[in-house]
Formats: C-alpha cells, sequence, structure tokens
C-alpha cells in the first residue's frame, strides 16, 4: 500500500476517525491536544475545546457530538475556532475520575460511548491508570443513558455484525477483542473472545470492511491486524508509524482508508522526522462500512 499523509500536521494522539458520506468530511480529534478536526474540500477545520475530547461525530440535525471529560456536548459547526459553541447534551459516566474514550453511533444513530480512568493531566501528559472504573453507555437521541457494561479497563473499537445482533469490542488492557450477543431489548449477553490477543502490539480503534473483516489498529504495533468474520487473523498490514490508534473506510467509494495515529512524548526513540502523529491515507481497494451519524 502507499501510504500518504493528510497533512504536515503531526498531532500528539490523533484519535476516532470518523467520515461523512453525505458531506465528504472527515472528522477526527487530537485528544490531549483538545483539538477537534474536519477536513471538507481538502480545508481542514479545528475547533480548540476546553477539554480532553475523544470523539466528534456530525448530528443528523446540523451540528455535532464531541466527547468530554465532562459529558457529552453538542458543538455548532458554525462556531469559530477559539470560542466553540458548546451545550451539555448528556452526561453517560457519572463516576469521578473517568473521561470518555471510544465512541460509534450504530445503524440507528444511537451513540456508544465508552469510557476509562482518566489518564491525562491539565498539562496534556499522561498519568498512570490504576483501575478498570470504566463502562459502556448507549445514547439515544433524546439523551437517554443506558449503561451496558461496568468494570472496563480502555475501552476501544466499536463495531456491528451486518445484522446488529453482535457488538465487537475490546479492552486493550486485556489485549484481546470480544464479541457481545445484542438482545432483542438492547442489552448485552455475555461476552465471548472473539479474536486472541497477538505480540502484534495492544488492541485500539478499528474498522469493518464490507465483507465483514475488522481491520484493528494496533498500539505500539505499527501495524493494522485484519480478522476474518470468525475472528482468524486474515493479514498484518504494515504501517508507517508505531503507534497507530483507530481506521476508517472513507472517500466517494468507501475505498480509502484513513489511519489516525499518536506522538507520544515519552518515546524519545521517535525520529524528528517520523510520521508518527499523522493521519495516513491510502488507497486499498477493499470498500469499507459507512460510519452512521448521530439520529439527535
Amino acid at each position: 500500500m502507499q501510504w500518504k499523509v493528510l497533512s504536515d500536521e503531526r498531532f500528539k494522539l490523533a484519535e476516532a476517525p470518523f467520515w461523512d458520506a453525505a458531506t465528504q468530511a472527515f472528522y477526527w480529534v487530537d485528544i490531549p491536544a483538545r483539538l477537534a478536526c474536519r477536513q471538507v474540500q481538502g480545508q481542514i477545520q479545528q475547533w480548540r475545546l476546553p477539554e480532553v475530547v475523544s470523539a466528534f461525530i456530525p448530528c443528523q440535525s446540523g451540528d455535532a457530538l464531541v466527547t468530554l471529560a465532562s459529558g457529552v456536548y453538542r458543538l455548532d459547526l458554525n462556531s469559530p475556532f477559539e470560542q466553540p459553541a458548546l451545550a451539555l447534551f448528556c452526561v453517560a459516566d457519572p463516576v469521578a475520575g473517568n473521561r470518555a474514550n471510544e465512541a460509534r453511533c450504530d445503524a440507528q444513530g444511537q451513540l456508544w460511548l465508552g469510557s476509562m480512568q482518566n489518564n491525562i493531566a491539565e498539562d496534556g501528559s499522561d498519568l498512570p491508570i490504576t483501575r478498570s472504573s470504566g463502562g459502556l453507555f448507549r445514547i439515544d437521541k433524546n439523551a437517554n443513558v443506558t449503561p451496558l457494561l461496568e468494570g472496563q479497563g480502555i475501552v476501544n473499537t466499536l463495531l456491528w455484525k451486518a445484522d446488529g445482533r453482535e457488538l465487537y469490542s475490546a479492552d486493550t488492557l486485556k489485549g484481546e477483542l470480544f464479541a457481545y450477543p445484542i438482545g432483542a431489548d438492547g442489552t448485552l449477553g455475555e461476552r465471548r473472545i472473539w479474536a486472541e490477543s497477538s505480540s502484534c502490539g495492544a488492541p485500539d480503534g478499528s474498522a469493518m470492511d464490507a465483507e465483514g473483516f475488522v481491520w484493528n489498529a494496533r498500539w505500539k504495533g505499527g501495524c493494522l491486524l485484519r480478522y476474518a468474520p470468525d475472528g482468524r487473523l486474515h493479514h498484518v498490514i504494515q504501517l508507517p508509524v508505531k503507534y497507530p490508534t483507530s481506521c476508517v473506510f472513507g472517500g466517494k467509494d468507501l475505498t480509502t482508508l484513513y489511519v489516525t495515529s499518536a506522538r507520544p512524548a515519552a518515546d524519545k526513540h521517535l525520529a524528528e522526522d517520523s510520521l508518527d502523529g499523522a493521519v495516513l491515507v491510502a488507497e486499498i481497494g477493499v470498500a469499507g462500512m459507512a460510519c452512521h451519524r448521530f439520529a439527535g
């Protein structure tokens, strides 16, 4: 694959890539830099937020959701960079000292939000993770919050089987990808290990292609692992970065793969001119599943 960079900018912790097919726009965040970013028609817009931000998802109503440490907020996309207009939508996780992490919408436009113990200090530096206090929550268009899981370390990857009856998710601290049956009432059944842990780094964010294969970014592994629908490892895609964080399919035909990455300050071995922290882009010839806007 021929990897290019979306821009010359290098991010501390780029995450949560989202492709909005309706506007042909690409969304992502830089968590510790508190940036919500969007590229439309080759132009990049950014909003500086008052707290760490883990996801940036457009809404059917025309604004967007941003998941901050203190709650889920609506962001007016017409507001200026340094003065973003925010309105609190809901507080999903009531546990003190937690923050939002992975967030994606299902086919019904409901927001699924995973949380974790906050690991980012006020100055953007790293804090140790000492507990598995995170959870998984589902939020509907009326701001009703349904708790689904508790006792999570770092929730990463939120994908659904095509028929909507199974959720794929990872707890990065455990190293495995899990499958959860989704009941008729929306509750989650007992999890099973869907993909075993790997020596190729830890599981971070993922995307699903049109054939049901899962493309999982491997933190510290410098690659994506492509898993078959039954959880068997199908292919290893090497990347020119050490810390990929997530990926998404985009472009007109959903055959462009966007990969976000990080540039941890603690890793003193990264070359100054390396691509770490860049958003990578490649045409891969495989179509992906479309992202869903929030229904509200």
